[in-house]
């Protein structure tokens, strides 16, 4: 055989292993396009949403991957609510197979631009927000994840509290409310975040003010310095999409103002934050998933009851502690669930 023919031969067999894993990369049999509606601003390498890598991961372990049998069409409000109703529009226009939701506006949005396409929310509370009939028993298009989390404010606070125990006086910051959003029945999560803070506060006697910052990152060093002024010594930090995308600044506002904070979700900490305890985020979105994979197998979201999220953890930044001057008792940091050193 001369070395040619070898050489062909080679070449043939090693085409023949290749060509079924070039297949594999393409799109190939049914292909799914799923809508994904936020109000937040488009996730970067810099400033990354864990929750967006963590559901795309628990769909390719289901059997749904992107490039292959899933197209994702994302949409970003980039912060203003009010174009989510043109978004949710241009998603059913492009007749997608069912829209994933992380936040109530969108979610009003997505629901009042279709009530045929199947609508999978994580989003505060789905009932008073009247995008399901109820848990249980959900109704219509919507169904997925309610985070509301009844009953974590105490808890925030006897942790900040172990963290920060001359915390006497505290502050609840929140944005302001926003008249141009969608409007939403039942409690919204900036009037949860407010009664719950001042309800765990009186409880453990604590004073409680409340402080609101602007929209315009710019004015927030000036609301940081007067806190300080005022001889607050810790904050609440309401979780909405403008704090989330900005949470890199206002750990680094917290630090400059000497004032220990706690946040809602681990993306704050992991961003220079001292504390969070919350639902962990990562797992909703891993469990919006499986929602998404049932649906898209032949289940009405009507006949798929609303998870409460029930996993919650807490994360500590020791360097931040450092920073602010803190020592972290042992025993809070053996009830953490990551401790970023």
């Amino acid at each position: 055989m001369t070395r040619r023919i070898i050489e062909l031969l080679v070449t043939l067999a090693f085409g023949l292993l290749v060509a079924p894993l070039v297949a594999d990369a393409q799109l190939v049999g049914k292909v799914y396009r799923i809508g994904y509606l936020a109000v937040g601003v488009s996730p970067t390498p810099s400033v990354p949403y864990q929750g967006i890598e963590a559901f795309r991961l628990a769909l390719r372990d289901l059997g749904y991957v992107e490039g292959r049998n899933l197209l994702m069409e994302y949409r970003w409000g980039e912060l203003k609510s009010d174009t989510l109703p043109a978004l949710a529009a241009d998603l059913v226009r492009l007749q997608v197979d069912l829209i994933v939701v992380p936040d109530t506006p969108a979610a009003v949005a997505a629901k009042n631009a279709t009530q045929t396409i199947s609508i999978v929310v994580k989003i505060f509370d789905p009932v008073g927000s009247g995008l399901v009939a109820s848990l249980s028993r959900p109704g219509g298009n919507v169904t997925g994840m309610s985070v509301m989390e009844t009953e974590l404010w105490p808890k925030r606070l006897e942790l900040l509290r172990e963290a920060v125990p001359a915390a006497s006086h505290v502050a609840a910051v929140h944005p302001p409310s926003n008249p141009a959003s969608p409007s939403l029945p039942g409690l919204g999560a900036l009037t949860f975040f407010i009664r719950e803070t001042e309800a765990a506060a009186k409880a453990l006697g604590v004073k409680l003010t409340s402080v609101e910052l602007g929209r315009d990152p710019r004015g927030w060093d000036h609301a940081f310095q007067a806190m300080a002024s005022d001889g607050i010594a810790a904050l609440f930090v309401h979780q909405n999409p403008g704090f989330f995308a900005n949470r890199a600044y206002l750990a680094e506002l917290a630090a400059r103002h000497r004032l220990p904070t706690m946040y809602q979700a681990r993306e704050y900490v992991e961003a220079g934050g001292l504390m969070a305890y919350g639902p962990n985020i990562e797992e909703a979105d891993r469990r919006v998933a499986t929602y998404v994979a049932k649906i898209l197998k032949g289940a009405k979201p009507a006949d798929l009851p609303v998870e409460q999220h029930t996993t919650f953890e807490l994360v500590i930044n020791l360097k931040t502690a450092e920073t602010l001057g803190l020592t972290i008792p042992p025993a809070l940091l053996f009830q953490a669930n990551e401790v970023i050193r």
